[in-house]
């Protein structure tokens, strides 16, 4: 099955800020969602996934997504760095809408672009602690990653000249696609997908933080190569490590670093609307 995903806050790497996230400056209280409807969502069949958030409103509202893809987007982690958790909490999806009222609205418009969105995902850590009963501890662990550097020859991308960012992939059961189109740190973007697909952090030590187009594609070497009129394709994609060097003049190495993680102590389906 495929899925395609339009991206402009998720992602997967090394978190570089701290877990915990202190609220902005203010004397005022911190403001919550007034009512928030979450229902399990069992009609997506096609795999993607949907987040709709500007952080200068209250409004969050999210489609076919797993609790564990609102606790990655809560506490602005990928999701190789929480731990634990119950066996539905990456694979039972929920649809969520969640509001508050016109003066969050304005104390969130009146806040710097950084500290909104800061606050917006204090708001979703409450949701999640109030409606699925999240609770949290914070840990350092040392854990394999994969160090994303620059390979001999160097990058073989050129400069993004797009507004805003997208990051798309597919993954199905054939040929795998990352695309990643502008962003203020296109690389490490990059890392975050990289992370998903291999199920491992990935730090990004290449030292580029410009906005790039950037496109990946590669066969999975556990699988048969795709099909084209019926037979094999001769010539399919190389495995994910070859195709880095090959496509984007990057590469990965193994590593063991310590690595800062949220570990789920206890979480419950969400309670009735």
């Amino acid at each position: 099955m495929s899925s395609a995903r339009a991206l402009l806050l998720f992602a997967m790497s090394l978190a570089p800020a701290m877990l915990a996230q202190s609220p902005p400056p203010t004397s005022a209280p911190q403001p919550t969602f007034d009512v928030a409807s979450i229902r399990q969502n069992t009609t997506s069949t096609d795999g993607h996934n949907h987040i709709y958030n500007d952080h200068s409103e209250s409004h969050f509202r999210t489609v076919n997504v797993s609790l564990k893809d609102l606790v990655q987007y809560a506490y602005s982690l990928p999701k190789s760095q929480i731990l634990g958790g119950a066996p539905w909490f990456d694979s039972t999806m929920f649809d969520l809408d969640a509001k508050s009222d016109a003066a969050v609205d304005a104390q969130l418009k009146a806040l710097p672009d950084i500290d909104a969105s800061q606050q917006k995902k204090l708001m979703v850590q409450a949701l999640l602690a109030d409606r699925f009963q999240l609770k949290t501890h914070q840990e350092t662990r040392e854990l394999p990653v994969f160090n994303l550097v620059l390979a001999k020859g160097g990058p073989k991308f050129k400069p993004s000249e797009a507004n805003g960012t997208t990051v798309s992939t597919s993954t199905g059961t054939g040929i795998q696609r990352i695309r990643v189109q502008g962003s203020d740190n296109t690389i490490e973007l990059l890392a975050r997908e990289l992370a998903s697909a291999l199920g491992r952090v990935v730090v990004d030590k290449t030292g580029i933080d410009a906005r790039y187009d950037l496109t990946l594609r590669w066969m999975p070497a556990d699988r048969p190569p795709p099909l084209i009129n019926g037979a094999p394709d001769p010539n399919p994609p190389p495995d994910i490590f070859t195709a880095i060097q090959e496509q984007l003049g990057l590469k990965l190495e193994p590593a063991r670093v310590p690595v800062p993680v949220l570990v789920i102590d206890h979480i419950e389906m969400p309670s009735e609307n």
